[in-house]
């Protein structure tokens, strides 16, 4: 098959899991899907392209790999955000090997925002669930009082089964729960590995994120606690090194402005306020 039919309206692994803007969000347009059929045909052919991606990982081809998971993207339908999360998971986990920091921070994002977008879905199904079962209770306790006493004796306690659309939906959150921790795991570690103020930073909120999760394996649980303890001193560092560099781009630009008036940057001070952290500027006169 070559192209989408038209639509009709810790180490890293590579993640073995089959199927599964700025605008106002009021004013984005409707998701144009696939028929069942043609939906089922293009997951099969991506599917298939992961399994040999997944192959060429294990050989040790990560290049190879990504060339492949990016064609199983390609092909996916785009409004599956599970399954293309799990394929952009899988390139950061290629990214890692090859060492390109950049472009796993880029794929790990890519995977985290569809999840987030799942999580808020999936939010929304179990509210609307909720809803409807608090309704139906009520309507239930609303034809026993009306009908009164008509047994003396008290209810029979029935064996509640599982929904099965409550089945899926912990499911699916199970799921995504296992992708979001490989995701975090591997965007933190291209964080920490890229370094700069910003990188880190994020490193350290990701690592956060994980210290949280209960499914995090041991191995990773370590070295998440062992990032924590060392990561504070890396941004503070970060940090001034940056702010130091900035200053003396300005400091350069600056002097640059003054010097045809016979000024210098030398000549102001800079002063911060102790209850603002706020600067004020200061002329220092001879």
């Amino acid at each position: 098959m070559s192209g989408k039919p038209s639509p009709t309206n810790n180490e890293p692994k590579p993640d073995d899991a089959a199927t599964q803007g700025d605008e106002d969000v009021s004013q984005e347009e409707p998701i144009v899907k696939f028929s069942p059929e043609e939906e089922a045909e293009l997951l099969e052919e991506s599917n298939t392209k992961k399994a040999k991606a997944n192959a060429l990982f294990n050989s040790g081809n990560y290049d190879g790999a990504i060339s492949q998971y990016d064609e199983a993207v390609a092909v996916c339908p785009n409004y599956l955000d599970f399954e293309v999360a799990v394929l952009k998971s899988n390139v950061a986990a290629c990214n890692l090997k090859l060492e390109e920091w950049k472009e796993a921070i880029t794929s790990a994002t890519a995977a985290v925002d569809r999840l987030d977008k799942l999580d808020a879905r999936l939010a929304e199904e179990e509210k609307e669930a909720a809803e409807a079962k608090a309704k139906e209770e009520e309507e239930v306790e609303e034809e026993i009082i009306s009908a009164g006493a008509e047994t003396a004796g008290p209810p029979v306690p029935t064996e509640e089964k599982e929904d099965p659309e409550e089945a899926k939906r912990r499911k699916r959150r199970d799921d995504i729960k296992r992708i979001r921790y490989k995701a975090l795991i591997r965007r933190a570690r291209a964080r920490s590995e890229a370094g700069g103020w910003s990188n880190l930073g994020g490193a350290e909120e990701d690592y956060k994120t994980l210290a949280k999760m209960d499914n995090v394996s041991p191995s990773d649980r370590k070295l998440v606690q062992q990032q924590l303890r060392t990561l504070p001193a890396r941004v503070k560092a970060a940090q001034e090194k940056e702010t130091a560099e900035m200053w003396g781009k300005l400091k350069d630009l600056g002097n640059g402005i003054l010097k045809p008036f016979g000024l210098s940057t030398d000549q102001f001070q800079m002063v911060q306020d102790p209850k603002t952290g706020g600067y004020s500027m200061n002329f220092k006169s001879e």
